[in-house]
């Protein structure tokens, strides 16, 4: 089975080799159809501390790091300004 790919923007750097990383989902309400933003956050295990907070990441799902770390950063799409 592949491993799942997530791509969001990096929202905290401050623990030494993680990252929290905010991806947005997009569905549309079952009664409205309006489509409908939903967020969740991800811990990904960043090795060599390359990220910064507003960096566009993507993770690709990793064995358990630690106690909430599941993900691990494949490669930074885009640099902050």
């Amino acid at each position: 089975m592949p491993k799942k790919e997530k791509q969001g923007v990096v929202v905290s750097n401050k623990m030494d080799k993680t990252i929290v990383v905010k991806v947005a989902s997009y569905e549309p309400h079952p009664k409205y159809k309006k489509i409908m933003e939903s967020n969740k956050n991800y811990k990904a295990h960043d090795e060599q501390n390359v990220c910064n907070e507003g960096d566009t990441v993507r993770i690709v799902e990793s064995r358990p790091i630690s106690g909430g770390k599941r993900w691990t950063l494949a490669e930074v799409v885009e640099k902050a300004r």
